[in-house]
């Protein structure tokens, strides 16, 4: 499953734009794990898990001279991979990643597939290579580590997003950055009455849901007497 929450109608336009690709261009496609998913119990008490499985994960695409986009996801495997591939990046392109065997089917899927393979140290072979994304990834871990420190799974991909957009406004100067960014609320408002509703109305979810809770008790209650 591709966690996708909702955001502001103006991000929703510019994850849409990004990275694009086509005939004639360059998708570079690789994944990378952060943070803490999960700990485990030793002796020792309760411990980090090591390596990718307790860590979150993000699947990244970057069109080269162009744009970033990035989307937090459960697992990676060949069937989320192709599915965020296609959804963000046109199939004329030449996709090129790694060697990890989730990239091989989809690689089939475009016009066509380079690889490099990282385990036996091989970063550049042609056109082939991810350096752009590894450049992008360790942007966005030194911000993540240095400046927020600390981010859980529900609100991750709206802190990659972010990057993203930094990412593909480089060029721009702070103030026009800030200024573009400004636009997507444009016309928009946020009050505490729409806020408090939410509030309201999540709690009353969650009331009647303790509700059918207890309703279901009772009743495997009975049905045990």
């Amino acid at each position: 499953m591709v966690h996708d929450p909702p955001y502001s109608r103006g991000h929703a336009r510019r994850r849409s734009r990004t990275p694009g690709g086509g005939t004639g261009k360059i998708v570079e496609a690789d994944e990378t794990f952060i943070g803490t998913k999960s700990y485990k119990f030793t002796q020792e008490g309760w411990k980090r898990k090591t390596g990718t499985a307790g860590k979150y994960a993000i699947v990244s695409l970057v069109e080269r001279g162009g744009m970033v986009r990035s989307v937090t996801v459960s697992k990676v495997n060949a069937k989320i991979v192709r599915e965020v591939l296609v959804r963000t990046a046109n199939r004329n392109s030449t996709l090129s990643t790694d060697e990890a065997p989730y990239y091989k089917r989809v690689g089939r899927e475009y016009e066509s597939h380079v690889s490099v393979n990282h385990s036996k140290r091989q970063y550049v072979h042609g056109i082939a290579h991810t350096n752009t994304l590894e450049g992008y990834f360790s942007i966005f871990k030194r911000g993540m580590k240095g400046v927020y420190q600390h981010c859980g799974e529900k609100h991750l991909q709206r802190y990659v997003t972010e990057f993203d957009f930094r990412y593909n406004h480089r060029e721009m100067t702070d103030f026009a950055r800030t200024a573009h960014a400004l636009n997507g609320i444009s016309g928009k408002r946020l009050t505490y009455r729409r806020t408090a509703r939410a509030r309201k109305h999540a709690d009353l979810t969650k009331s009647q849901g303790r509700l059918h809770q207890c309703d279901r008790n009772v009743q495997s209650g009975g049905e045990k007497v």
